[in-house]
């Protein structure tokens, strides 16, 4: 566990104006982030974005308002991971709450329909209805879209996806990434956009004089905005902020829907006490896995049912898929392992995989778990299908290279190379047809040869800094947990120091469970490291990097120091 670059996060402008209580630990943590007064770090949902500065609503409106007025029969066409599942229910649930009265879903099942809106999945909407609108999809569906408008479907695309040079001729489209968009926060999650447009539209109708008995509440969807915009991994500017806080906070206040209660208390966490890492580790994964090993539908039914009872046994379906899943990505992961240390991936910049045995919804966890352990970008390949000569492929970047965009440079250069890809800066999909794929390896690993050197291939850490014996307490861990939310672009408070291991011993398999002593001295403190035992024994005398955190155990809180890296001094 050597060989990384440390550095500590800068505080470029020192914290001014925080009250007294405030410790003075979060200050600095926030200041790191760029947040340096209370001001900045007020969360309220009053200070959100206005939809009106979102291009295309206006048009995306006036379809929506005509669907109600017509009683239009209205298909939600949404995504299969935990962002097209939370937008696909913000969607239906919303809508419903503002008059549509025909209002259905269909995910599309990625061994079946491929991704987003496609012929296929267009093909098997019967019977069919008057208006598709997209969540977190859309934005790439030319053909899919002209199919629609083949049966006399129209056609609203919400998404967040980068653009590529030709757009689907939708009958209105909502997108803050599209050209020209002056919308100011490009983060949004497909299930925010989604969100926005509710927003939108409610204000349209509240204008015409739609509400007399008073207007629906759309905070209550805010606890599933919340979950898709941290599961997606979308940078966590002030606006995302505000939305997951609000959505935290109708979970911790007990007003969740029934769903994310159940799959809160399924993942063994406490409702009053969850948190956006919470959202990102245990709940988003167990929604992504029906996606990824079967089809969405589970997820988006146990999102959408107001029945605990039913939500629970829904639930109990996904964390049983989800551990299937784990022990399905553990196999994968071990065989890429084994596969870089032969000759042809050793020097390679870029790396790309494939084994026939593979399963085309994990291949993007393997990159994931390849990408941080070479500190690489990887490319990940399945079998399309049973009987298909195509491959599916999903990628993981690191910092300073953007995979969408390297995608495209590929296919520039080598047209037809490619046959279909998508993404965003750190991830992406592709496929390709498997008697091409030598060919993709060596034009990717070309393209990263070129855009990466030396340094942005050196693996790296950053730390908030040292932290004071005095200060591994209770009472900051607990702020700590609460104080971000914390997630992608604003990442959770991590510390370095050196430590003595007092005592170790193995946590299962794979984890250990130390003692530790602060080199400046005070009580021992637990700590716990995860996937990192080989039954070799920690060193005595290491410096760590570490999240202080609150180790709830039956009830009792204790502070308990997460470590994510060790090297020994």
């Amino acid at each position: 566990m050597t060989g990384k670059l440390w550095y500590r996060r800068a505080v470029a402008t020192a914290p001014s104006g925080w009250p007294a209580w405030a410790h003075p630990v979060i200050q600095r943590i926030y200041a790191a982030r760029g947040v340096c007064t209370p001001d900045e770090a007020d969360h309220k949902l009053a200070r959100m974005l206005s939809p009106a500065q979102m291009g295309g609503m206006e048009r995306a409106v006036a379809l929506l308002a005509q669907a109600i007025d017509e009683g239009w029969r209205i298909v939600v066409a949404g995504d299969y991971d935990c962002d097209g599942a939370t937008g696909t229910a913000v969607a239906v649930r919303g809508l419903r709450l503002l008059g549509a009265s025909q209002v259905r879903h269909m995910v599309p099942n990625r061994f079946v329909h491929g991704y987003g809106l496609s012929e296929a999945l267009v093909a098997s909407l019967d019977p069919a209805p008057d208006l598709i609108v997209t969540v977190d999809n859309g934005v790439a569906s030319i053909a899919g879209v002209e199919a629609a408008h083949a049966r006399g479907i129209r056609v609203l695309v919400t998404d967040h996806h980068l653009p590529g040079d030709v757009l689907p001729n939708a009958d209105a489209m909502v997108n803050p990434n599209l050209s020209g968009d002056g919308f100011p926060s490009k983060a949004l999650a497909g299930v925010g956009v989604m969100f926005y447009l509710l927003l939108g539209l409610r204000a349209a109708l509240r204008e015409q004089g739609r509400f007399p008995q008073g207007e629906p509440d759309l905070g209550a969807l805010l606890d599933l905005v919340a979950l898709g915009t941290v599961a997606d991994l979308v940078p966590l500017d002030f606006n995302n902020r505000v939305l997951v806080e609000a959505g935290l906070k109708r979970m911790r206040a007990g007003k969740a829907c029934a769903g994310i209660t159940a799959l809160v208390e399924a993942s063994n966490r406490s409702i009053a006490t969850v948190a956006a890492t919470d959202l990102g580790f245990a709940i988003g994964p167990r929604l992504n896995a029906a996606g990824r090993l079967e089809d969405m539908s589970l997820g988006v039914a146990c999102l959408l049912t107001d029945d605990i009872a039913i939500a629970r046994r829904y639930a109990e379906q996904l964390s049983a898929i989800n551990q299937e899943r784990r022990e399905m990505q553990a196999g994968m992961v071990d065989e890429a392992e084994r596969m870089v240390t032969k000759a042809a991936h050793v020097d390679a910049v870029g790396v790309a995989l494939f084994d026939p045995g593979w399963h085309a919804g994990v291949v993007g966890l393997v990159a994931s778990k390849l990408k941080d352990k070479l500190h690489r970008p990887v490319m990940a390949f399945a079998p399309a299908g049973d009987d298909s000569d195509e491959l599916r492929g999903s990628a993981r970047s690191i910092a300073g290279f953007h995979i969408r965009d390297a995608l495209a440079e590929i296919d520039a250069k080598h047209p037809g190379l490619i046959l279909r890809f998508g993404g965003h800066a750190m991830a992406a999909g592709m496929s390709l047809r498997a008697a091409d794929f030598a060919r993709f390896v060596a034009a990717f690993d070309a393209v990263a040869t070129a855009h990466l050197d030396e340094e942005r291939l050196q693996a790296s850490i950053h730390t908030d800094g040292e932290l004071d014996y005095r200060d591994h307490t209770l009472d900051l861990a607990r702020q700590l947990r609460h104080a971000g939310p914390w997630g992608q672009g604003f990442p959770p408070p991590l510390f370095e120091n050196v430590f003595e291991c007092a005592s170790w011993k193995p946590m299962g398999t794979r984890h250990l469970r130390f003692q530790l002593r602060h080199e400046q001295g005070g009580a021992p403190l637990d700590a716990v490291m995860f996937s990192c035992y080989d039954g070799t024994p920690p060193p005595q005398r290491f410096r760590a990097a570490y999240e202080l955190t609150v180790n709830d155990w039956q009830g009792r809180e204790s502070v308990r120091l997460l470590l994510t890296h060790l090297e020994p001094l």
